[in-house]
Formats: C-alpha cells, sequence, structure tokens
C-alpha cells in the first residue's frame, strides 16, 4: 500500500513538472521590436555600362544588425541597385552569394509608421528570372534621373517588406543611395552605392505585425 502511495506521489509530481514546463513555455515574455538606422552600408560592384556586373554583395543580418561575411547567416544583401534576398535562387549574376534560407520580399506603399502587418500573399523568392525587390528605374525602391544630374533616388512611400532567412519579418525604408546621405546628393561629388536606410525587425517567430 505504501509502495503504490509513494509512485502515485511521483506520478503526480511528474504530471505537476510536465504542466509547468508547458505554462513556462506559453508565457515566456515577447522580445521587443527592434527599430534602427543603418549608415554608410557599402555596396559597391564592378562592371556596368553594358560590362558584366560583379563584386562580392554586401551581406546584412536583422539579427544582429550588422553586415556579415556568413555564408549563410544572413537575411539581405545589396550590391550596387541591386537588393536580394536569402531565399529562392540565383539570378546567376556573378559573385551572387548561394540562397540557403527561406527570405522572400514585397514593396508596400505607405510609411514605416503605416505598414504595420505583414501581407503573406505578396512574399516573393528571388529566382532565375527576376529578383524579388525589381531593378530598374521606377521599377522597385529608386528612380534614376539621367542627364544632366544621373541621380538615384529612393522612391518616396516606398517600404521594402522582407521575411528573413528563418521566417521572421523585417521592414525596410531606404533613404539615402550616397555617402553620407546628403540632403541634396551630387552625382559628380558624393560617393554612390553607399546606402542609409531605417529598419524594423520582428524578432518574435510567428508574429506578423510590427
Amino acid at each position: 500500500m505504501k509502495t503504490m502511495k509513494t509512485i502515485q506521489f511521483i506520478i503526480l509530481i511528474a504530471l505537476f513538472t510536465g504542466f509547468s514546463s508547458c505554462s513556462n513555455d506559453d508565457d515566456e515574455p515577447l522580445v521587443a521590436v527592434e527599430s534602427q538606422n543603418i549608415t554608410n552600408l557599402q555596396a559597391q560592384q564592378a562592371g556596368g555600362q553594358g560590362q558584366p556586373i560583379s563584386g562580392a554583395f554586401a551581406k546584412f543580418d536583422f539579427l544582429t544588425g550588422q553586415t556579415t561575411e556568413s555564408d549563410s547567416d544572413w537575411d539581405i544583401a545589396f550590391r550596387g541597385t541591386s537588393i536580394i534576398v536569402n531565399g529562392g535562387t540565383s539570378l546567376g549574376t556573378i559573385d551572387e552569394p548561394e540562397r540557403t534560407g527561406e527570405g522572400a520580399a514585397y514593396m508596400a506603399s505607405g510609411t514605416m509608421a503605416s505598414v504595420m502587418e505583414v501581407t503573406q500573399d505578396l512574399f516573393v523568392q528571388d529566382s532565375d528570372t527576376g529578383y524579388a525587390i525589381t531593378t530598374g528605374s521606377e521599377n522597385g525602391w529608386y528612380s534614376y534621373s539621367g542627364a544632366p544630374t544621373y541621380l538615384i533616388t529612393p522612391i518616396p512611400g516606398k517600404i521594402l517588406v522582407f521575411k528573413t532567412r528563418d521566417g521572421r519579418y523585417a521592414k525596410v525604408e531606404i533613404l539615402s543611395y550616397y555617402e553620407n546621405a546628403p540632403s541634396e546628393p551630387n552625382a559628380f561629388t558624393d560617393t554612390s552605392r553607399v546606402y542609409t536606410f531605417n529598419y524594423v525587425y520582428q524578432p518574435n517567430f510567428g508574429i506578423t505585425t510590427f
């Protein structure tokens, strides 16, 4: 009888421990949404103007808020005006990194404050026919003025929404394509292919709001 009571007591303790563990998992506090400003991210390239474009992409990791040399731990990457995601397949350009994650992207219209929720149906991955963030003047995030100013300018009201390599979310507003983000850039004197942008990162898995 005493042995039976002991066994019942052990079972009760095990059940209580299991319930407590589940309860603690469910009640884990959420991590705060992160808002950051990135300045002077170098995205240089070689070639162009009819020549093959080459050069390493500048890879960026939302988790750390920094550029990275990792082959896998990156979410988005920059080279010239091109922005790629760590998801899908390569377009096939020279020096393009291999996609190892589940990253995707789309462009939303609005402001950083107004784009507050992810629209899952809009996500697109990079492919052998084009990048998720389309390139070319007025096609994606920028406009090109042509002669005589030759300026690359972010289009107001274009917010880039990203799914990260591990299925979390971020939104980006590109502010400038020139070093030190001059208010009136000069394509002949200011260094281009240098990004300044704001981003908001949702670090909590499964949450689609910012």
